[in-house]
């Protein structure tokens, strides 16, 4: 082997040790958020089982409407139909609407098992949605008038935990098929701040207690990243199509 074979051996090596490490740390940081995010998940429930709501429930929600005025939101006049806006993007017709979207193209574009784990990611964050709202049956916030009419139980949020299930879901899909880190923490980051407000926008409707979001955001995160998990050790013994990785 001549010095420039050899040298473009030790640069490949190099790259193949930097992307594992990378991997190893994505996936040692996904598990601390997890179990963070369950833990969190778990002392909100005690709370909701012991039939009370954090001290801070009834002081954020009074917080966003004017004072002696519970019925009026505080902010501009346009603010109220801006948040109901923003909270229709974690509404069940626009996220089955974008998932059905993404899986259409993914299929498209022959990546029909990495669509299916689309597809089950999101359906698995409804059904255990719904699930829990049953489980627990906390009512909804009396505490204001709601903004918004809703019918289903408060805890946890499924607009919080299906925005938080979907959006990381394609962020972190959309951030495996790129090496630039801009893009990648784009991608991350556009995810987070929806999901993020969605949940703002169901407490300053008044709907949710700010117990319920967090809730959701905790069950949300913790399901996505269960599912991003899975999908890179199928990847990884080649059960479904590998990544196209292509830098920009």
């Amino acid at each position: 082997m001549n010095r420039r074979n050899w040298m473009t051996w030790l640069d490949s090596m190099r790259q193949k040790l930097t992307r594992a490490g990378l991997l190893e740390t994505a996936v040692l940081i996904s598990l601390l958020v997890i179990g963070g995010s369950l833990w969190g998940f778990s002392e909100l429930t005690t709370l909701v089982l012991d039939g009370g709501r954090a001290k801070f429930d009834e002081t954020l929600l009074l917080a966003l409407r004017e004072p002696g005025h519970p019925d009026i939101p505080r902010g501009p006049t346009w603010l109220p139909q801006v948040m109901k806006d923003i909270t229709a993007l974690g509404g069940p017709a626009i996220l089955t609407l974008l998932s059905l979207s993404v899986v259409g193209f993914l299929v498209l574009e022959g990546k029909g098992r990495i669509a299916l784990l689309v597809a089950a990611s999101v359906l698995g964050g409804l059904l255990l949605s719904v699930a829990l709202k049953h489980g627990f049956h906390r009512p909804r916030p009396g505490i204001v008038p709601h903004l918004t009419t809703e019918t289903t139980t408060s805890f946890p949020s499924g607009h919080s935990m299906l925005s938080a299930v979907t959006y990381l879901t394609l962020g972190t899909l959309l951030a495996r098929h790129y090496l630039d880190h801009r893009l990648k923490i784009f991608f991350l980051a556009a995810a987070v701040s929806i999901a993020f407000l969605v949940g703002l926008s169901r407490v300053y409707l008044g709907v949710h207690y700010p117990t319920d979001v967090l809730g959701g955001w905790c069950a949300g995160v913790a399901w996505a990243l269960c599912c991003n998990l899975i999908a890179r050790q199928l990847q990884r013994r080649g059960q479904v199509e590998p990544e196209v990785v292509s830098a920009v």
